[in-house]
């Protein structure tokens, strides 16, 4: 080998020494569990169907899926359901930052700036909603804003259809614009 060569690989060993010991910045560290870090599967643009008896009342949709209890609930992220009529006609869409969906339960909540639009232009909002499949109602126990052509209604807790015909208030904290009352 001549000296040449030799000189080439001393140089090319000591930078590769060199760059060895060099410190470059650390990757980043959550400080804190994840639901990552427990969750049986991670599920990516997730789409299922909701049905009660094989009849689909609906459709959810999700950014992220965190698996658990044996594949029997799911922890949801950026999720949108879709409610439909007994007989398949599309008439409400949720969503909400986040979710859970209970398999066994058939239980659906949505939390964080939960929002439901009907297809006649009903718009419910609130914190947390619950639709419960097998009696096709949402719920919830805190406090929202029911707004319909011509009135807007706020309270603390309801249940209602998701269509929004038929809304039990269990606190009324007050209502603006008009609307007929029952038998008048």
């Amino acid at each position: 080998m001549s000296r040449r060569g030799a000189a080439i690989g001393v140089l090319c060993a000591m930078s590769a020494i060199v760059a060895c010991t060099q410190k470059g910045s650390a990757p980043p560290v959550q400080s804190r569990a994840t639901l990552a870090d427990s969750a049986e599967q991670v599920l990516i643009d997730v789409h299922t169907l909701l049905t009660v008896h094989g009849v689909q009342r609906g459709e959810l949709f999700a950014d992220t899926a965190y698996v658990f209890d044996e594949n029997s609930r799911f922890e949801l992220r950026k999720v949108r359901a879709t409610f439909n009529t007994a007989t398949g006609v599309k008439d409400g869409v949720m969503s909400a930052d986040r979710g859970r969906y209970n398999l066994r339960q058939q239980l659906l909540e949505g939390f964080g700036n939960v929002v439901i639009v009907t297809t006649d232009g009903k718009r419910l909002t609130s914190p947390q909603i619950r639709y419960m499949q097998g009696l096709n109602e949402v719920s919830s126990d805190t406090s929202f804003v029911l707004v319909q052509p011509g009135r807007t209604v706020e309270g603390i807790g309801l249940k209602a259809d998701p269509q929004l015909t038929r809304v039990q208030i269990l606190r009324n904290l007050g209502a603006r614009g008009s609307f007929t009352l029952p038998n008048q």
